[in-house]
């Protein structure tokens, strides 16, 4: 694999290479990557590269595509089938425009979004200043409890019942307890809003039915396709069939123009590969694994935002060993750990500086990985954070870190 490549062009060729060595070699704790399998890679790298396919299936503005039309509507049938969906487009590039395009099509400019604040664990695009969403349209932020670091329903029902929002959005990508979307869809049906689910870290646990499907309680939901769904870059917009007509006019042609058939190509892959019975015990896995690694945290002296984990995430809070989110991130990575530095709830530090680091367990058991190596993970996070300053113990944790991942090879046959 990848021999014309090395032919043509060794240059970018050798940089690939020194990526799949990084990630054999070294520990990925960020909760939002995941290893696909070596189908989807082959159908992310496929002759669908070649073809332009503006619109939908069987109503296109370019002749010849008819492979096309069965390769996109197998994604979204077999999206269907994996969620329960009345109705799915499998077209968004990513998940801030999945978004964006929901938002297109149930709100005007200036209409009311209710979601969490970023720094309370939700995302750039339910709201923050600084986005298109926060830009676009008024935002209405709701807030975990100061002292649980939980959501609070009585005071999102109080907050939603007061504003009135167009949409209310329960949508998370810091937040590690699991969420009671009957009492969304009560809120949602008391204060008259649309109900709207962003599950993008979530869906693979969702449906590996390790979690509970939100689907059936909204009005749209949407997802990406990476994370814990193990598939290609990209996303999807699932809604019930009164709002299809209206997300799709927002996809296209409002939104995007020709649809990236090879990765959608991908992304009906990775729902094939979701459907497997496998695929449950896989997701039950990701789930016992993080437990795992939150008790052994807590053992070693670490603070766990919310006190713990019901997902595949655990939010850290590293004051306890006198550093900041910043200095964590660089010493796992020194010692070839991978995490990502972020804000806690009410953190006082700035957003690239952050109090916390964020961390998963999705990369390590799509390798193998069980509770006993969640243990020794777990306790080679505390040993750096305790030695964050001396390199030379770093240097010695990377070998140990090395010598683990030997043991749970990845893409052997990548070379």
């Amino acid at each position: 694999m990848y021999e014309h490549l090395k032919a043509t062009d060794s240059k970018v060729f050798d940089i690939m290479q020194s990526e799949l060595g990084r990630q054999r070699e070294g520990i990925e704790l960020i909760p939002s990557e995941n290893l696909v399998t070596l189908a989807v890679l082959e159908a992310i790298g496929s002759v669908f590269n070649n073809k332009y396919s503006e619109g939908y299936p069987k109503k296109r503005y370019y002749g010849g595509n008819e492979f096309i039309d069965q390769s996109e509507g197998l994604a979204i049938e077999r999206a269907k089938e994996l969620f329960g969906a009345e109705h799915v487009n499998v077209q968004p590039h990513s998940g801030s425009p999945a978004n964006q395009a929901v938002y297109m099509a149930l709100m005007e400019h200036g209409d009311k979004l209710m979601g969490l604040k970023l720094d309370h664990g939700g995302h750039l695009s339910h709201g923050h200043p600084v986005n298109f969403s926060g830009k676009t349209y008024h935002i209405v932020a709701y807030e975990v409890d100061k002292e649980t670091e939980t959501l609070d329903y009585d005071a999102i029902e109080a907050l939603a019942m007061k504003e009135k929002p167009k949409i209310l959005l329960a949508g998370f990508t810091a937040y590690p307890r699991n969420i009671d979307w009957k009492r969304f869809r009560n809120i949602a049906d008391k204060c008259g809003a649309y109900l709207m689910a962003d599950i993008a870290h979530t869906a693979g646990l969702i449906a590996g039915k390790a979690l509970l499907n939100p689907v059936p309680f909204c009005d749209v939901v949407t997802t990406t396709t990476h994370k814990t769904l193990r598939g290609p870059r990209g996303a999807i917009i699932m809604c019930k069939a009164e709002h299809a007509k209206a997300i799709d006019k927002a996809v296209f042609p409002g939104l995007q123009g020709g649809p990236h058939e090879h990765t959608i190509a991908a992304k009906a892959v990775a729902f094939g590969e979701a459907l497997r019975p496998e695929f449950q015990t896989y997701a039950a896995q990701i789930i016992k694994n993080a437990k795992a690694l939150a008790e052994t945290l807590k053992k070693r002296g670490a603070r766990l935002v919310a006190d713990g984990t019901d997902t595949h995430l655990l939010l850290v809070d590293v004051r306890p060993f006198n550093i900041n989110g910043k200095q964590a991130e660089n010493a796992l990575d020194e010692a070839a750990m991978y995490c990502n530095k972020n804000t806690i709830p009410y953190d006082p530090a700035k957003p690239f500086i952050g109090s916390g680091i964020r961390i998963g367990t999705p990369t390590l058991t799509t390798r193998g990985m069980k509770e006993k190596e969640m243990e020794i993970v777990g306790n080679y996070i505390i040993d750096v954070l305790e030695h964050h300053d001396d390199d030379e113990y770093l240097a010695k944790k990377r070998k140990d870190v090395l010598a683990l991942c030997a043991k749970f090879p990845i893409y052997p046959e990548l070379g």
